[in-house]
């Protein structure tokens, strides 16, 4: 029974409910996007691009990461984790890679978008499908050092989901960190932030946006950014100082990441949400055939 597993330290029987809801919420609303998404690009030919390749492939891991809130969701209703230490091992890495791969996948949407709107080359599919497997190898790849000892997977401070432990912050943490951080988040931000910055400046001399520039930017900050601070403050000072409820904030932020990616790359995204709309009530709309073109 519930009533049999004793509170995480730090969390009253209320906290546990509202993260758990909190997290069902993010997963199911996450998931069921993304699912449609992916579909829509499956079954409406009109959408099978290139560039919608990438927004179809981020969907895949924002999907991933729904799954996993989804999972956590349920271990925090029951108050413990039942799948043991080898379910934590795969839950960590596959919260890890997912959430790496969405990351990397936000870039190269940026960048597949400068290209488009800054020099007007269009994105070919050997490329996208080479960009595709490569963030999916090197994502892998970074996520599975945790597991041979590079790193270490263990518990998030409400005890019901797993990722890479930043307590202990010593040599083997901060060596394994500081290149991970920079091979997938620093150069990701500043791809982010250079392409927009770039595609601002020519919407500015056009007088004719067709988006905000400034928003994928912030969302991505909004839903990362904590994370990446706490994973830095690890490293120079204890994580325990900073209160559970506080470093659980971190995971819930990032977790709301599927669904704004839905909002901001497919549904914000004229083509592809004509093709969502196709698919989900056989109507096709007429729209202009010009790639990730946003409101």
């Amino acid at each position: 029974m519930v009533s049999s597993y004793p509170l995480p330290e730090g969390f009253s029987d209320f906290d546990v409910f509202s993260l758990g809801s909190c997290l069902l919420v993010e997963g199911l609303l996450g998931f069921f996007l993304n699912a449609v998404t992916i579909a829509a690009f499956l079954k409406v030919r009109e959408l099978r691009t290139p560039s919608n390749f990438l927004v179809f492939s981020l969907a895949m891991a924002d999907m991933g990461i729904s799954m996993n809130a989804t999972i956590a969701a349920f271990s925090s209703f029951l108050r413990y984790w039942p799948y043991g230490s080898e379910g934590c091992q795969t839950h960590g890495f596959q919260g890890f890679v997912t959430a790496l791969a969405s990351i990397h996948f936000i870039a190269a949407i940026a960048w597949d978008r400068y290209h488009q709107y800054c020099t007007r080359t269009k994105l070919q599919w050997s490329s996208a499908i080479t960009l595709a497997v490569f963030i999916w190898l090197f994502t892998a790849f970074w996520s599975a050092m945790p597991l041979i000892g590079w790193g270490e997977y263990d518990y998030e401070p409400l005890r019901t989901c797993c990722t890479l432990d930043y307590t202990k912050g010593d040599r083997n943490y901060v060596s394994y960190l500081i290149p991970m951080s920079v091979f997938n988040m620093a150069i990701q931000v500043f791809v982010v932030m250079s392409s927009y910055q770039s595609i601002a400046q020519k919407f500015k001399k056009t007088g004719n946006p067709k988006f905000n520039p400034n928003t994928p930017l912030k969302t991505m900050l909004f839903c990362w950014g904590p994370y990446g601070l706490l994973a830095f403050y690890a490293a120079v000072e204890n994580a325990t100082l900073v209160s559970p409820k506080l470093r659980m904030m971190a995971p819930i932020l990032a977790k709301t990441s599927p669904t704004f990616n839905v909002f901001l790359y497919a549904l914000g995204n004229e083509n592809y949400r004509g093709g969502i709309w196709q698919f989900l009530t056989g109507e096709k709309i007429d729209v202009p055939q010009i790639e990730n073109k946003s409101k």
